[in-house]
């Protein structure tokens, strides 16, 4: 079973303070699912149509890990404390 990945670019953040507080549950949520943090910070540079936003890169065993920790009541909550604090992109895709 190939691995999987979440991918979210942050286009914007609008609200630091709400961004905090989905850390705060977004976090624990990801750990208790089996999620790896691999990576998460600003772009250090930027190619194409890229920006210098935080990106964030998590591995989890399957893809139906990765959709079932997204789909959690805690990760929702997470998203929920959230809110419009930030514009982003999320993808799940499958290792190789």
């Amino acid at each position: 079973m190939a691995k999987a990945y979440w991918v979210v670019c942050y286009r914007q953040i609008l609200d630091p303070a709400k961004l905090a507080a989905y850390a705060q549950l977004a976090g624990p949520a990801v750990q208790a699912g089996g999620g790896r943090v691999l990576a998460r910070g600003t772009a250090v540079h930027a190619y194409e149509a890229g920006q210098l936003e935080r990106t964030v890169l998590i591995e989890f065993e399957s893809v139906e890990h990765a959709m079932a920790v997204h789909d959690s009541p805690e990760y929702q909550a997470a998203l929920v404390a959230l809110g419009s604090g930030a514009i982003r992109d999320m993808r799940i895709i499958a290792g190789v």
